[in-house]
C-alpha cells in the first residue's frame, strides 16, 4: 500500500482527543432530529403550493414526486399553519448549521483518509458520504441566501433546492442505515449522555476505532465534549435569536438583525416584491382598472367601485412566506365564494387567479374549491382600514388563510372559475 502524502492525509495529523465514534454519533443524532424537521416542513411547503393545480407547478410535473404533490389538499385552517411550517423550516435550518459544522469537524479525518478507496464497497460508501456532505452544504447555504433575498446563482432556487433536498434526504437515510451499528455500539459502550458529564480534566480520547476517527497521538484537550456541544448550541441560539423574530413577531422582531427588513415606509409591513420590481404601473391600476370574472366563455367586468359596493368581510389573517417571515394584518374585501356566485359558478371547484404583473413564474396561481369556500378567503381591497398601497397589491389582491404567501396574488386582474361537476 502506498504511503500517505504529507499533511492532513497522515494518520496523526488530526490530534484532537475529542473525536471518536461517540462524538460523531451524538452530533449526528442531534442533527438527524433537526434535519427531519427541516425536510418535513420543506416537503409540506412544496405540497402547500398544490402543484397539481393549473399553473402552480414550479417543478415540472413529470419530474416531481407524485405522492408529495397530490396526496392531500392544503387546508385553510388554522390560518397560521403555513407560517408555522415555514418558521420551523427556516429557523430550525439555521439551528442545524453549527451542528453540521461540528459534525463535519468530527469526521474530518475520514474525509482525508488514504488511500481514498480500497474496495468496491468502500467506494459506494465514500460516494454516499460525498453526496451527503455536498448536498447538505448546498441546501443550507442556498437556503440562507434565499432567506436573505440574495441570489448570486443563475438557477431557479426552488427547483434546485427541491431536487437537492431529495438527494440529501436519500443519502442521509442510506448513511444512517449503514452507520446504525456504529451508533448503537458507541451508545452501548459509552452511554448516551455519560461523556457529557466529563469536565476538561476528565476528558480522555475514545478507544481506538476501525474508522480512524480516534487519533493515534492525541494532544492535550483544550475543550471538553460538553464544551463542544455548548459552543455549537450557543451558535445555534445566536442564529435563532437573530432570525426568529421575523417568524413570531412581537418584541423579538427588533432582535432579528439577520432577517431582511422590507419596509416600504416606516411602520409598514414587509413585501416580497414591490410594484416596481414586478413592473406594475399606475397606468395598469388606475381609473380604467377592471377585474374580469370568467366562467367558460362568459365574462363579467367589475371596476374597483363595483367591488367596493359588494358585501365586504374583514378578517385578521397572516401572510407567511417561504423565506420564513410572517406578518398578520387586518384585511377587508369581497369573499371569493361571493365572486364565484357572481360569475355564475357557485361552489366552484377551482379558480385561476391572474395578476396584472406582466411576467414572472408566480403571476398566476390556482386555488382549490376548499380555498375558495373558506369563510375568510378574500379578494382584499383594504388593509388595516385603508386602501391597499400599490406595493401591497392595489387595486385588489388575494388573501386566503394558511396559503403560501406567493399564492396571495397581488394586482389581481382576472379570476377564471371552474364550475363544480354536477
Amino acid at each position: 500500500m502506498p504511503s500517505a502524502p504529507p499533511g492532513p492525509f497522515r494518520p496523526g495529523f488530526w490530534r484532537s482527543p475529542l473525536r471518536g465514534p461517540w462524538l460523531t454519533s451524538a452530533l449526528g443524532s442531534i442533527l438527524l432530529i433537526l434535519i427531519a424537521i427541516v425536510a418535513t416542513t420543506g416537503f409540506l411547503s412544496h405540497a402547500a403550493y398544490m402543484p397539481d393545480l393549473g399553473h402552480n407547478a414550479i417543478v415540472p410535473k413529470d419530474r416531481d414526486l407524485p405522492w408529495i404533490a397530490s396526496f392531500f389538499d392544503w387546508p385553510t385552517s388554522p390560518s397560521w399553519l403555513y407560517g408555522l411550517t415555514q418558521g420551523l423550516h427556516t429557523n430550525v435550518g439555521l439551528i442545524a448549521i453549527p451542528f453540521l459544522l461540528a459534525k463535519l469537524w468530527s469526521v474530518i479525518p475520514r474525509l482525508f483518509s488514504f488511500p481514498p478507496v480500497t474496495s468496491p464497497a468502500q467506494a459506494i460508501e465514500r460516494l454516499s458520504i460525498a453526496l451527503l456532505v455536498s448536498s447538505s452544504v448546498f441546501e443550507l447555504a442556498t437556503g440562507v441566501m434565499n432567506a436573505q433575498y440574495w441570489y448570486p446563482f443563475k438557477f431557479n432556487f426552488v427547483v434546485a433546492h427541491y431536487y437537492g433536498a431529495i438527494v440529501f434526504v436519500t443519502s442521509l437515510v442510506l448513511h444512517v442505515v449503514v452507520k446504525l451499528p456504529v451508533i448503537a455500539k458507541a451508545y452501548r459502550e459509552r452511554g448516551v449522555l455519560k461523556p457529557l458529564r466529563d469536565d476538561l480534566a476528565r476528558t480522555k480520547p475514545e478507544p481506538r476505532d476501525d474508522d480512524g476517527l480516534v487519533t493515534p497521538n492525541p494532544a492535550e484537550p483544550t475543550l471538553s465534549r460538553r464544551g463542544l456541544f455548548a459552543f455549537a448550541g450557543a451558535g445555534a441560539a445566536t442564529l435563532l435569536v437573530a432570525n426568529v423574530g421575523q417568524s413570531v413577531g412581537g418584541p423579538l422582531r427588533k432582535l432579528a438583525f439577520l432577517a431582511p427588513r422590507r419596509e416600504i415606509v416606516p411602520g409598514d409591513f414587509p413585501v416580497n416584491k414591490t410594484a416596481r420590481a414586478a413592473r406594475v404601473t399606475h397606468a395598469m391600476t388606475g381609473d380604467g382598472y377592471q377585474l374580469k370574472l370568467r366562467v367558460g366563455d362568459n365574462e363579467i367586468a367589475l371596476s374597483r367601485e363595483d367591488l367596493l359596493a359588494l358585501p365586504q368581510r374583514t378578517a385578521k389573517l397572516p401572510i407567511a412566506c417561504v423565506e420564513g417571515w410572517t406578518t398578520r394584518q387586518e384585511w377587508t374585501g369581497v369573499p371569493l365564494s361571493l365572486l364565484a356566485e357572481k360569475a355564475g359558478a357557485p361552489g366552484a371547484s377551482q379558480v385561476l387567479v391572474e395578476s396584472l404583473q406582466p411576467a414572472g413564474v408566480l403571476r398566476r396561481a390556482a386555488l382549490t374549491g376548499g380555498q375558495i369556500a373558506a369563510e375568510d378567503a378574500l379578494l382584499a381591497l383594504k388593509v388595516n382600514g385603508h386602501d391597499l398601497s400599490l406595493d401591497h397589491g392595489y387595486p385588489a389582491r388575494i388573501i386566503v388563510p394558511a396559503l403560501p404567501g406567493v399564492h396571495n396574488t397581488k394586482w389581481v386582474g382576472e379570476l377564471t372559475f371552474t364550475p363544480r361537476a354536477a
